[in-house]
This record gives C-alpha cells, structure tokens and sequence, in this order.
C-alpha cells in the first residue's frame, strides 16, 4: 500500500547522535602518526641512547670516507699541493697514526691502500657494531 500521508520519519544526511559510528572501510589504514607518537613516548628512555647510536655510526662512517678518499687521491696521483688533497692527507694520517707501516711493502701504492685500509674497516666495524649493542640497550 503506498504512502497515504501517514508520517514518514525524515532522514537527513547529518549522522544523529543516536547512530551507531560508521564502519571503517576495509582498507583504512592505521593512524600512522599516533602511532608513532605512541611508540616514541613509550622509548624516551631508548632516545638518548638511539642518538648516540647514530652518531657514533655515522662518526665511524665519517672516518672510513676519509680514508678511502686519501687511497683514492693517492693511487689517481692527486697534486699534493692542493689545499682539499693536503686536508684530506692531513686528516687520514691522523686517523690511521696508529697503524701507519704495519705492512710494509715495495710497491708504495699497495703499502698506502693496506696501511689505511685497514683502520677504515676496522673503524667501521667497532663503530657499527657499538651503534648495534647501543640500539639493543
């Protein structure tokens, strides 16, 4: 029987007070931010040491780059009398003091690659590896 005047309740698009919240569509996603707020504020204990993490990492990073970059300088037969080249020598001889002529060899390129090779994987392997157990604390 067709509406014969009788009152129809009338619905608005504006959502009652009394409805129920709309579903979440299926593939909503997560609030990422309050997460990662909520995750945050749970580790203020871990932030200090995350920050000394990186920057011991990022430090022993640092290092190794200069040294790989004396080696590179060094085998290109980079001028010497150069401001950038002298800084950078002055650097990487600072850095690898401690085990400069450990190998000592006949061919002056391969005594340079190993003699500041080898503090450069070993700065990188302490440093990284102390950031490791850092983060783990």
């Amino acid at each position: 029987m067709p509406n014969s005047g009788a009152h129809a309740p009338h619905r608005s698009n504006s959502p009652s007070p009394y409805d129920p919240a709309p579903a979440a569509p299926y593939n909503a996603v997560p609030n990422a931010t309050s997460d990662a707020r909520r995750s945050w504020q749970g580790n203020r204990r871990g932030a200090g040491t995350d920050r000394l993490a990186l920057i011991i990492h990022s430090l022993a990073d640092v290092a190794a780059v200069i040294l790989g970059l004396w080696i590179l300088l060094y085998l290109l037969d980079a001028n010497q009398a150069n401001a950038f080249v002298g800084f950078v020598h002055g650097v990487a001889d600072w850095l690898a003091g401690w085990s400069q002529d450990i190998f000592i060899m006949k061919t002056e390129g391969l005594r340079v690659f190993f003699n500041y090779a080898l503090p450069a994987l070993i700065y990188l392997g302490v440093g990284h590896g102390a950031a490791a157990w850092l983060r783990r604390l």
